[in-house]
């Protein structure tokens, strides 16, 4: 019997255990392959871009593009999309709310805000 000089496709590959380094995701990666892991990825513009796309793809395909839908992506999408505008606009919004109150313009009381929640 001669010995093999084939190379293995990547499902002989997966059956026998043998993922190269390149192939393998991060959560697959040892601590000990890490940083040679890290210095394979492609961080060209092009490779970064590659790699959002991918991450779009997945994630369209797995809760946009699916025969039974939910709301569930998209309800997602638009808890981080509110959760951004938060952070983004946290500095006004603490300092008006500050202001309003420190200045006695208008108090929770007067507001009548304490009533409602008794």
């Amino acid at each position: 019997m001669q010995p093999r000089t084939k190379a293995l496709c990547s499902a002989e590959r997966e059956t026998l255990g043998v993922i190269p380094l390149k192939e393998k995701k991060l959560l697959e990666v040892k601590l000990g392959e890490l940083p040679s892991w890290i210095l394979m990825r492609d961080f060209t513009p092009s490779g970064i871009a590659g790699a959002f796309q991918r991450g779009y793809y997945r994630y369209y395909n797995k809760y946009v593009n699916v025969k039974k839908g939910s709301i569930a992506g998209l309800s997602m999408v638009l808890a981080a999309y509110v959760f951004f505008n938060y952070c983004r606009s946290y500095k006004e919004l603490s300092e008006s709310l500050l202001g309003c109150f420190a200045s006695g313009g208008v108090s929770p009381d007067r507001a009548g805000l304490v009533h409602l929640l008794i």
